[in-house]
């Protein structure tokens, strides 16, 4: 059965009457989606294939708990998200990840094919950054990092933070302010950092 032209309720719906392919579409459809949200709450891939796996079993055994007020990505990003939290807190080392996190993390801020002074100055940004980040609350930085994302919109993380639409709004404007500010006390602009857009 292909995957076009079969809405995610039309899915849901034959998930729930036993049909596993049914859900195997489901999860191929919003795989990137998931993993891009676990990855955005661990700050290293590190785990986040596991905890995506655990994210999507989790939602086949609640199918049944699924009420269609939202979306069906939605829902399944809020649970991604619930268990990817639970994850981080288990782990204790992810302050420290999160100030220097791997390479391959996908919100690191990219580099230009600068001159080898420039990229000094450019690593010493992104430390600076990385650790003005940090200091953030979880809240403020959580809601930060899922909007500069750009993999979701305000809706979705909304889903997945468990919060009104307006206090998102709210978390990543002050976030924003405070980055900017303490940005500008280390004398650096917000220009320099990607977060300033909004």
């Amino acid at each position: 059965m292909s995957i076009q032209g079969v809405s995610d309720p039309e899915l849901v719906e034959r998930a729930r009457r036993g049909d596993d392919a049914a859900f195997g579409m489901l999860v191929d459809r919003h795989r990137t989606a998931v993993f891009r949200a676990v990855l955005a709450a661990l700050g290293t891939r590190e785990g986040a294939d596991e905890v995506a796996q655990e994210a999507f079993m989790a939602a086949y055994r609640h199918l049944p708990d699924f009420r269609e007020h939202a979306s069906f990505k939605t829902w399944l990003l809020s649970i991604a998200w619930r268990k990817a939290l639970s994850h981080r807190r288990s782990v204790r080392t992810f302050v420290s990840r999160f100030v220097q996190p791997p390479e391959e993390t996908e919100w690191q801020i990219p580099g230009g094919g600068r001159s080898q002074e420039q990229a000094v100055l450019d690593t010493e940004l992104k430390d600076t950054i990385r650790r003005q980040i940090a200091r953030l609350t979880p809240k403020l930085r959580d809601a930060l990092l899922l909007s500069a994302s750009g993999d979701y919109n305000y809706d979705e993380i909304a889903g997945m933070l468990a919060i009104p639409v307006g206090t998102l709004k709210w978390r990543v404007s002050e976030a924003r302010r405070q980055l900017k500010q303490r940005l500008a006390d280390s004398g650096l602009g917000i220009r320099d950092s990607g977060f300033g857009r909004g």
